[in-house]
């Protein structure tokens, strides 16, 4: 195989995008998904083909199990394999647990945690065929914490969840040369939240100042590369020590 192919959930924007922009510096096959964001997914496609790589965008809902199985299968008949999968998308509310909605519950595990194991029963048997794969999930920088959260209970529920499967998946998966591990972010500027509200929360950060995507991308370069081959089932807190 001469070239190099990821799956990235969520790619169109934020630290999804970041991650998609760096593998096409390195020549990779970059296939997005989306839901909404269709003009960012169309515009990221463009930088990846700009930056040397290839790009494939498709609007799909992975928290819908047979749609993402149909998104790994359409990138496996594109490209022949998938040696990457990253599971960014994940969406996140903030509303007390007394006022949540049976809807608004279910869609944080649905969009967090469930498309994980989708994808996965989707990758693993090309993966296992080749002795080879990366998968990297993202969580929260205190979830190992399991402290009450009530205005964001489904969500941290659902990330606390995220590192039972990583673990899990790494686990049944490292026999087959296949590493699954966790990234778990503290305050992280990627365009989600605004910078006055990122800006008050730099005194509760350790180090002083609030993350940047590149920071992120840097543990995910470091995950892909051969360098953490015998990393496997670790969940790297990328926080400036917010969150320990």
């Amino acid at each position: 195989m001469t070239h190099r192919v990821a799956l990235i959930t969520g790619g169109a924007k934020g630290i999804g995008r970041g991650i998609a922009l760096d593998l096409a510096q390195q020549q990779w096959c970059v296939a997005i998904c989306y839901r909404t964001s269709a003009a960012e997914a169309e515009e990221t496609a463009r930088a990846i083909e700009a930056r040397g790589g290839r790009a494939l965008t498709r609007r799909c809902d992975v928290s819908e199990p047979t749609a993402a199985r149909e998104f790994a299968a359409t990138v496996e008949k594109e490209w022949g394999h998938i040696d990457a999968l990253i599971n960014g998308a994940g969406p996140y509310h903030r509303v007390n647990l007394f006022d949540e909605t049976v809807a608004g519950w279910n869609e944080m595990f649905d969009g967090n945690l469930h498309p994980i194991f989708y994808l996965a029963q989707a990758v693993a048997p090309g993966m296992k065929a080749r002795k080879y794969g990366r998968i990297i999930t993202f969580s929260m920088a205190n979830t190992e914490q399991m402290v009450s959260q009530p205005d964001v209970t489904a969500h941290y529920i659902a990330k606390a969840g995220v590192l039972i499967l990583t673990r899990t998946l790494a686990k049944l998966l490292a026999p087959h040369g296949i590493t699954v591990n966790t990234i778990s972010p503290g305050f992280i500027d990627s365009g989600s939240a605004p910078p006055e509200e990122l800006a008050g929360m730099t005194k509760r950060i350790p180090a002083g100042y609030i993350g940047t995507v590149d920071d992120v991308v840097a543990a995910v370069r470091f995950l892909l590369g051969d360098d953490a081959r015998y990393v496997n089932g670790a969940n790297i807190q990328i926080s400036g020590a917010w969150g320990i």
